[in-house]
């Protein structure tokens, strides 16, 4: 199984909000994902940058360490 660290859509029309999930490469975009890392909000001005984008930076180098 081929897996990818990739951006799951959320939030409503105009409105996106963006969770960051390790997914298997086939699985559709919003479809089913094995685990969250983050989010991403791009809305949210860049002096707020702790609400705009919140990694699980050890989580992350996990996934990586595993072929993600």
């Amino acid at each position: 199984m081929s897996l990818k660290i990739r951006l799951s859509r959320a939030g409503s029309k105009k409105r996106p909000f963006y969770h960051v999930v390790v997914a298997d490469s086939h699985a559709p975009r919003d479809g089913r994902f094995i685990e969250r890392l983050g989010f991403f909000s791009p809305l949210t001005p860049r002096e707020q940058g702790e609400h705009r984008l919140k990694l699980d930076l050890d989580k992350v180098k996990a996934w990586m360490a595993k072929g993600a």
